[in-house]
């Protein structure tokens, strides 16, 4: 078992809210202006692979400094921060598919649709602020 390092989860955190922050700015954009900005189509897919991944390194951080068995994918840390009550089921069931589009992102797997990604800004920004408060209050509640 790992000490929590409620330092590192709250660095985390503030990218995470940084980059949701930033992806304000993409949210209302049509497909056709999303595409026309090279600059701010990858910028967003970096963004978003960030923040995926920041909440990957916390959830398998928290879940070790619980003592439980890390997941062997990230999909799976989700859905075992869900089943160990660290963010609610609902929310762990949401989440857990942002790794699917991490692992697109990152290896190119298939082409990326810019639709697909555009639609995740949304989502993301909306599941991962409730991610980000949840585990706030799970750090509050430590004393942390």
């Amino acid at each position: 078992m790992t000490e929590l390092d409620a330092a590192l989860v709250r660095r985390k955190l503030a990218t995470m809210l940084g980059n949701l922050t930033d992806l304000a700015t993409v949210e209302g954009l049509s497909l056709a202006e999303y595409r026309a900005d090279r600059f701010r189509h990858k910028g967003t897919e970096r963004l978003l692979q960030e923040s995926i991944e920041a909440a990957v390194d916390i959830n398998l951080h928290v879940l070790r400094a619980r003592g439980v068995e890390v997941p062997s994918d990230y999909y799976d840390s989700f859905v075992a921060l869900g089943r160990h009550g660290i963010i609610s089921q609902s929310l762990a069931e949401r989440l857990a598919p942002a790794a699917g589009l991490r692992n697109r992102l990152v290896h190119e797997y298939d082409a990326i649709d810019d639709a697909i990604v555009l639609k995740a800004v949304a989502t993301a920004r909306r599941d991962f602020a409730e991610y980000i408060a949840a585990q706030d209050r799970a750090l509050t509640e430590l004393g942390r």
